[in-house]
């Protein structure tokens, strides 16, 4: 199996001419690209996605890194794709936040659409649930310490975002 090819990022978030394979130790002053998308439907409420025990089995939104040569925008439709088998090439999604955070460099989108079952398949080999959250729920799991700390930081910017927007309850 051929290891997955990403392109590097400097301390502000421009692209570099740098590459790393996955797996592959991340050389200093350099960082990788993680994109996120927090998925909200008419009731309000999120797509939350539980990743499989081999994964970890965290509870988080869909996301992931994007293939070199992939654009961040490229990346993310690939990641719900793959992830839960919806295609969002044709839909509006934005971008609310992006940053480095000295770990990795982060772009955050939102996109607002309706899903039925029958139309999110998800990847079994790293999910092993979804399930829609009203942000009351995603909270208590806050206080709770089911979510980790980027998808702490992911929700808190995300709600921030959508009540500068009027987007929000």
């Amino acid at each position: 199996m051929q290891k997955e090819k990403r392109d590097l990022y400097d301390k502000n978030g421009a692209l570099t001419n740098k590459t790393y394979f996955k797996g592959e130790p991340i050389p200093q002053g350099y960082y990788p690209m993680v994109v996120m998308i927090a998925i909200q439907n008419s009731d309000n409420k999120f797509l939350m996605q539980k990743r499989s025990v081999a994964k970890g089995g965290d509870w988080g939104v869909t996301g992931g890194h994007p293939k070199s040569g992939q654009t961040c925008e490229e990346g993310i439709i690939e990641e719900v794709k793959e992830e839960l088998g919806v295609d969002i090439s044709n839909k509006h999604f934005e971008e609310f936040c992006s940053g480095c955070d000295g770990k990795d460099c982060y772009k955050m989108y939102y996109i607002k659409m309706d899903l039925k079952p029958d139309e999110i398949v998800i990847q079994k080999e790293e999910l092993s649930e979804i399930k829609w959250f009203s942000l009351q729920e995603l909270k208590k799991m806050v206080k709770d310490k089911i979510l980790n700390k980027d998808q702490i930081e992911f929700f808190i910017k995300c709600v921030n975002y959508l009540k500068t927007k009027n987007k929000f309850l």
